[in-house]
């Protein structure tokens, strides 16, 4: 199959009002394909579902270590956050023993996420910070490589060192040459890869050892570690990442990332876990990450945080029960 498939069936009443159609690979650390829909072929950006990859050059690189960095700072160098003072503190302690500040990065400021933390900005006539940013934490990261190899100031540059390293580290585990980039939104470059590519990048998350004497592979299981043991880091409260991964209760690292992108890394079974939903809808790609991790035995269809991503009532303004999200036939039924 190359055109993309159905995934996600929006219902109203009777009818299916809309459906959301894409592709879903995955894959095993053999790299074989154990299942699929659409078409493992199709290139995509896969946006910040990638980011323990950009942080892999982080940790071969022996900056992690050289600046002690923890396993909570590992998680947020791969996280989307919130921008709630649960990320920023952290952002800001991290510049801090880095000898830098919030001007250093280069990710842009962003209103927080976080509702309480944006609101009480706007009641205090506050502005948002580069800490802010949903992206700093992984700009800690490249700032803390930055410095460890005396790099230039203008570390997002596509033919920076730190950009070059993310660019190899990232062809490595895709086992592909990226065929070009585009400029994310906290302006770091973003590599294209397949879906498959995507996948199998996954399963080396997956099958990697944290006791190997490859520093790429030891690097990889530090980073998956992390994101599982920090899942509030990784994104936040109420999002998706976190639900779903405390859902999993160990057995995941989950990664979303815009335009409906989403990853998965599964230690136990050494899978990686690539989707892509066509139209970009976040309700389609939480679906469908969520409804792939059922098939495959790591979440229950019955826990709320799971029933709340993949099977949500439809409800209006007065509280009328009228209809409900729910994936395509093919995407849940073995």
């Amino acid at each position: 199959m190359t055109n993309p498939a159905p995934l996600v069936e929006i219902w109203r009443g009777p009818l299916a009002e809309s459906l959301h159609s894409g592709h879903v690979v995955v894959c095993d650390h053999t790299g074989q394909i154990v299942f699929a829909l659409g078409n493992p072929d199709q290139t995509i950006l896969p946006r910040s579902s990638v980011k323990m990859i950009q942080a892999l050059p982080l940790m071969e690189s022996g900056a992690a270590d050289a600046f002690g960095l923890q396993p909570s700072q590992l998680a947020l160098a791969c996280a989307s956050h919130q921008g709630a003072p649960m990320h920023t503190d952290p952002v800001a302690a991290w510049l801090s023993e880095l000898g830098l500040t919030d001007d250093d990065m280069r990710c842009g400021a962003e209103v927080p996420r976080d509702r309480d933390t944006k609101h009480a900005m706007i009641r205090a006539e506050g502005s948002p910070c580069q800490a802010h940013n949903n992206c700093s934490g992984k700009h800690c990261g490249f700032l803390t490589l930055n410095k460890h190899i005396g790099g230039g100031t203008e570390y997002v540059d596509p033919t920076h060192p730190v950009q070059i390293a993310a660019r190899d580290a990232f062809e490595s585990v895709t086992d592909m040459d990226s065929p070009g980039f585009g400029i994310d939104g906290c302006s770091a470059p973003n590599f294209a890869t397949t879906m498959y590519g995507l996948a199998r990048a996954m399963a080396y998350f997956a099958a990697a050892d944290v006791d190997s004497s490859d520093k790429r592979e030891s690097g990889a299981a530090r980073l998956r570690q992390a994101m599982i043991a920090y899942p509030h880091l990784v994104a936040g409260d109420g999002r998706a990442c976190t639900e779903l991964m405390a859902a999993a209760k160990g057995q995941a690292a989950i990664k979303t990332g815009a335009e409906g992108v989403f990853t998965a890394i599964l230690p136990d079974q050494k899978l990686g876990v690539a989707v892509k939903v066509t139209d970009g809808a976040t309700r389609a790609s939480e679906c469908t990450i969520a409804a792939v991790l059922v098939r495959l035995g790591i979440l229950d269809a019955n826990d709320p945080a799971v029933i709340k991503r993949m099977t949500p009532r439809v409800r209006n303004w007065r509280g009328m029960d009228t209809g409900m999200i729910r994936p395509a036939a093919g995407l849940i039924d073995a």
